[in-house]
């Protein structure tokens, strides 16, 4: 018996010792890639869109950054649940805002609530969606004065910037592959090739 908990205590140590390792270069892609997505969005809401009194920029996409540049093996990080997830919840949140009339806590929880399950029917699984739909009921009067638009800017256009600096940060380095798919991969190695 006691032989049998050295044995577990071992693994244990040996595990939690492999899970804290520091990798550097890992990080360093991480931050990289973060950096570079959250903040050309941030650039270019400040530089072009204040004019217009467009938002750009929304919390959910912090999140999503998280996924897609810190835990890339992730079916919920992939390039068809980043866009999909984030499209088809913002297209709930602002039909329940639009044509649900009610209180503020029954419209957020319905087009949460709806947002989870479509993504779910669709696989297009990504858990910042939720807030993409919840932010389209509790947002700013500038937020709900987009309607539909909110999908296109700042949604949609905002998880296009996203993946493409996924896409380009995560396959810079021979150690890391986004995304897991394949095809993708194979393609995105053709042409990274082609351009070298």
């Amino acid at each position: 018996m006691r032989k049998h908990i050295k044995l577990h205590a071992r693994r244990a140590r040996y595990i939690f010792y492999k899970e804290t390792l520091v990798d550097f270069k890992e990080h360093f892609w991480t931050f990289l890639g973060s950096f570079i997505g959250i903040g050309l969005i941030g650039f270019l809401n400040s530089r072009y869109f204040t004019l217009y009194d467009n938002l750009f920029l929304i919390g959910s996409f912090g999140a999503s950054s998280v996924l897609i540049f810190g835990i890339i093996n992730s079916p919920l990080a992939q390039p068809r649940n980043l866009v999909g997830g984030h499209v088809i919840c913002a297209l709930t949140g602002v039909t329940i805002h639009t044509f649900v009339p009610g209180e503020v806590w029954f419209t957020s929880a319905l087009s949460v609530s709806l947002a989870i399950v479509l993504m779910q029917i669709t696989k297009t699984l990504h858990p910042p969606g939720g807030a993409t739909a919840l932010i389209a009921n509790i947002g700013s009067a500038k937020i709900q004065a987009l309607g539909y638009f909110y999908v296109l800017s700042p949604v949609l256009s905002g998880v296009t910037i996203l993946l493409l600096v996924a896409i380009v940060c995560n396959n810079a380095t021979p150690h890391r592959h986004y995304p897991q798919n394949k095809q993708w991969y194979k393609f995105w190695k053709r042409s990274y090739r082609y351009m070298h």
